[in-house]
């Protein structure tokens, strides 16, 4: 019989043809677990499971605590890369610039605030740790008064021709006006996040008729406000 003239292919060497796993440098790695972090407790809240996360992640939980020793310090890099990351160095002199009408700053404030916390990750965060008890929101509130809400009431007075926040010092009262305004909005990005309800697309138009009737209204009876104090 002929032998088959056929030549076979050269055997390949399977441990050289699977090209091993690229190992991701310690910073990306600590990123990418941030990353997914903040997806896993968007959808699961902080009550997600981290053995759960090292799944999707494609790693060991070990791997994990290796980067966040334990679940607190990752949900506190989380809330460092949702709350602190995104702030914006700019709102404080665009809320205070009165060299611009201030309706035309708050809606500039809103619309760049909205852009950077009115998200499917950010509410969701929001809302399960505020469920839960968590200390983050308290200490997130904390900071929107101090950086956001008390330059507004100083910027209203001002509108109003009213003392300055120097003169006589803002009482809650005037903090919580300006909550109604800010909670408002916010409640927006609640329907649409967490209800996934009808919202209107033109979230510019809603700011600025807020706005306007806001400080209409405040203008219209800062007087007799101002007598009752």
């Amino acid at each position: 019989m002929r032998k088959d003239s056929t030549k076979r292919p050269p055997k390949t060497d399977e441990k050289k043809a699977a090209a091993p796993r690229r190992r991701l440098r310690a910073v990306n790695r600590e990123q990418q677990i941030v990353d997914e972090a903040v997806n896993f407790f968007a959808e699961k809240g902080f009550s997600g499971q981290t053995r759960e996360l090292a799944t999707r992640l494609g790693i060991t939980q070990p791997l994990l605590y290796r980067y966040f020793p334990t679940k607190r310090d990752l949900i506190e890099r989380v809330f460092d890369e949702v709350y602190l990351n995104r702030e914006s160095p700019d709102w404080s002199s665009l809320l205070t610039d009165r060299s611009r009408p201030l309706h035309d700053r708050l809606c500039d404030f809103y619309g760049s605030y909205s852009e950077m916390t009115y998200r499917y990750e950010w509410i969701r965060i929001y809302m399960f740790s505020a469920l839960m008890g968590e200390k983050l929101n308290r200490r997130y509130i904390k900071i929107v008064e101090k950086k956001i809400l008390t330059p507004m009431c100083a910027e209203l007075r001002d509108y109003c021709g009213q003392p300055t926040i120097e003169e006589k010092p803002i009482r809650q009262i005037e903090l919580d006006h300006i909550w109604v305004i800010h909670g408002g909005l916010f409640y927006y990005a609640i329907r649409k996040h967490i209800y996934h309800s009808r919202v209107s697309k033109d979230f510019a138009a809603i700011v600025s008729r807020a706005v306007a009737v806001m400080l209409a209204g405040s203008k219209a009876v800062s007087a007799e406000l101002e007598t009752n104090d």
